[in-house]
């Protein structure tokens, strides 16, 4: 296969995978692993992961978003923790990191595009993420709420007032403290309810140094294990995301 012959098949593709030239190819497996390989050595396509690959910038026509990339370089999965928290303006500095949560086993990519993380949830937690468009391509994404219930989960060690401090949360980003509290009730660990009660506390401050709170009061009723939660409260919080 001539990398003219590659181009013809993956041009419209931002990235593509060994089964896709294969099939499109008609060619032999092995001698296909070995025309991509050579293909990499050449500079001419960019190997993603094992298996994957996009075209070099100069041969590429299809525009290639990173945070789309993150979605579909280890399936399924989601972006979340602290990309999602940036993105949604809920901490101040960018994220290079493409965090993402997935069912299968943790794993790391490094590739030309950036770095790709992925952590393990189990499946009961793999939910409230939306689509969202993104330089117009479509990423999965948690929303702001799942977003600090995951980095709270899956962080080790206890959520202190310094540490929550340190991570410096704006109380101006666009985050529902009702479903919040939704959440950490769904989740149903005792430290995802000691995060919520110090994050509370750590609202209140900024709230009273002149900063405006989340939308809805981070007031909010406290939540405690073992409370149950009404059914309306359940279907306006939860609804959008099961």
């Amino acid at each position: 296969m001539k990398f003219e012959q590659l181009l013809h098949i993956v041009h419209t593709l931002p990235y593509f995978d060994l089964a896709t030239v294969v099939q499109m190819s008609g060619e032999r497996r092995e001698s296909v692993v070995q025309q991509l390989y050579r293909f990499s050595r050449a500079g001419k396509i960019i190997t993603l992961r094992r298996g994957m690959y996009t075209l070099s910038e100069q041969y590429r026509s299809t525009p290639l978003q990173p945070a789309q990339l993150a979605n579909d370089l280890y399936r399924p999965s989601y972006i979340s923790e602290l990309w999602a928290l940036s993105y949604h303006g809920m901490i101040p500095e960018g994220v290079k990191v493409f965090t993402s949560v997935t069912t299968r086993r943790p794993r790391t990519f490094r590739n030309a595009l950036g770095e790709f993380r992925y952590r393990n949830v189990k499946r009961t937690m793999f939910f409230a993420y939306v689509p969202l468009q993104i330089m117009e391509h479509e990423v999965l994404l948690a929303t702001p709420e799942k977003a600090l219930v995951d980095l709270w989960y899956l962080s080790k060690g206890q959520w202190t007032l310094e540490r929550m401090r340190e991570m410096r949360f704006s109380a101006e980003a666009a985050l529902d403290v009702k479903r919040l509290e939704a959440l950490v009730k769904k989740v149903d660990r005792p430290r995802l309810y000691r995060a919520l009660t110090v994050w509370r506390q750590v609202m209140s401050e900024q709230a009273g140094t002149g900063g405006r709170s989340c939308r809805s009061s981070w007031k909010s009723t406290p939540i405690h294990p073992g409370e149950r939660m009404s059914s309306a409260r359940w279907s306006t919080d939860m609804s959008p995301w099961l």
